[in-house]
Order: structure tokens, then sequence, then C-alpha cells
């Protein structure tokens, strides 16, 4: 299968991955759109015509009550939409907490937030998904899927020792095998989905990542000061892949791929510890993504059962 390419960079920002491009009645909804690349997600989209909601743990004007830790918020979130969607925007996340912390269903909580309330989002929805037609799914996942398979004997750190990197590392792999269950499933309902890793940027996200880490990085000096490498992008650049994958013409009926942070199809690699580019072959595994579909379906229906009998 070739690669696909586009004529973009990792320079390029969200808002020239869309001129001339129109979104007027196209609905999206981006989790996570209240800050960061996702802020930038959502400002791209809503400039070309796109009406977008803001799914957000801490809901302000234009936004909408999402906790993805928590599933009964995702239901309430399902339940009260209505009418087509074209697009979800999978951007929200945790990452490396330094210690193991659990949800209330008892997942680990980076998977839980990670993976599975984007899984029972997209699931429940479903049905509006197909309404639109040529619905897109785009599931933000990281350069960190190149460290870790997913464990399906230990996926919440239970037996194994917690390691912040790995527990964040198998959420994200987790997020692209989600893609590639979804390109499985929902062709025939003109839902195409992939998955994509941003790059670095100075986020919230790494709010959980301390000095000396910050400064392995390159992006932080011996006084605290942050520090931009030349490797790091700026908040609207790193929405740019998110926006390519959401709303670019060029990627009609594209379905079940992996694009870097260049904007271009990844390569399938080899993961582990050597591996710096690409994605893993364990993250595009369609037995493996068959494998935490079910896994992920049976948590969300044994949730919603343990909630409707309390």
């Amino acid at each position: 299968m070739t690669r696909i390419s586009t004529p973009f960079s990792a320079k390029t920002t969200a808002a020239e991955i869309l001129t001339g491009v129109d979104l007027s009645g196209r609905r999206i909804i981006v989790t996570g759109g209240a800050s960061g690349i996702g802020a930038e997600t959502v400002r791209a989209l809503r400039g070309a015509g796109a009406e977008v909601t803001v799914a957000t743990r801490n809901p302000g004007d234009g936004r909408r009550a999402l906790d993805l830790s928590d599933l009964g918020s995702v239901r309430a979130f399902v339940a009260g939409w209505s009418g087509p969607v074209h697009a979800i925007v999978a951007n929200a996340g945790i990452m490396a907490l330094p210690t193991r912390q659990v949800a209330a269903n008892g997942w680990e909580l980076q998977l839980a937030t990670n993976f599975l309330g984007h899984f029972a989002l997209i699931t429940g929805l479903h049905g509006n998904l197909r309404q639109a037609g040529d619905a897109r799914v785009v599931m933000v996942s990281s350069g960190a899927q190149l460290r870790a398979p997913f464990d399906f004997d230990d996926p919440h750190f239970e037996r194994r020792p917690y390691d912040p990197w790995d527990a964040y590392a198998q959420s994200k792999t987790a997020d692209v095998l989600l893609a590639v269950g979804i390109a499985r499933r929902w062709a025939a309902d003109g839902i195409t989905a992939n998955a994509l890793e941003p790059g670095y940027i100075h986020t919230n996200l790494q709010r959980h990542l301390d000095e000396a880490t910050m400064r392995a990085f390159g992006a932080m000096d011996d006084e605290g000061n942050l520090l931009t490498p030349d490797y790091y992008k700026s908040p609207e650049q790193g929405a740019a892949t998110s926006v390519l994958l959401a709303a670019s013409p060029l990627l009609d009926g594209v379905t079940g791929r992996f694009f870097s942070s260049a904007n271009q199809e990844a390569e399938l690699v080899q993961g582990g510890p050597d591996a710096t580019t690409g994605v893993a072959a364990w993250s595009m595994d369609p037995s493996a993504a068959d494998r935490l579909w079910d896994y992920a379906l049976a948590a969300t229906a044994n949730a919603h059962e343990a909630s409707n009998a309390s």
C-alpha cells in the first residue's frame, strides 16, 4: 500500500492546511479544545466555516461538559447530542502521571481518559457519524506509541510496576488501534478514521513533567525557564495534522492510516527503545485492534449496567 504524501510540512499551520477549504454546514466535535493544540484546531476549523463543539471538563461559553475519565459524563454528552456529526477530533488527554491513578471503573487513569472515554464517545455517536454520510474520526496519538504495545495481560498496572511513560505509551497505542478498529468496521457507513502524532509543542499536556525531564527534552534551562528547541512546533503548527485529517479534501476516503507531525503518512516500523520515527507495527495490528475493541466494549457495557443498577 502506497504511503500518502501531502504538499505540507512540519512547519505548516492549521489555518494553512485549510486555505481555500469551505467547511460551512459541517458539525465537528473537538475534545480538549479549550487550550493548546485543541484550541488551535478549533480556531482553524471555525475559521473555515465549521460549526465546532468544544467538549471539555471545564465548560464555558460555546463549550459542553465532558469528562472522558467518567463514562457517565460521556453517556450524558451522547444523550444530549442530536443530528449528524461530520468529524470527531479525539484530542483531549493526560500524560505521564507520576503515580498510578485509577478512574471510577478501575481503569488506569491515562488509559481511561485517553482511550476508553473516547471509545465510548465515538461508539455512542456512531449513528450520528453515519448520518453525516462522510464522517471522519481523528485520533490524536503520539510518537510515544513506539515505546510500548497494549498489554492485554495487565493493562492497568495491577501486577507490573507502574511506569508513567509506559502507561502513557500504552494509551496512545490504544488510540491508534481504535482508528484501525473503526476503519475495519464502519467503512460501509461512510466513516473514516485515522491517527496522528502532533509532535513536540509547549502545552498544558506537560504539566506533570518534572524539570529534569523537561531539561532532557532540551525544553528547559537550568534556571527553570522554558526553551523552544528547533524540533518543537508552535501550537498553530501542532494542530495542523489534526486539521489535515479532520477536514482536508486531500484525505477524502482515506482510512486506517497514521500520520506524522510532518503531515505525511508515517512509515510502518518495529517499535521499541531504538525507534524514533514512524508507527509501530503493534499499533496497526488488526488482531490487536479487534481484541481491544471487544475489551473496551465490555467495559463500557459493564459501566452502563452498573449505573442502571445504582
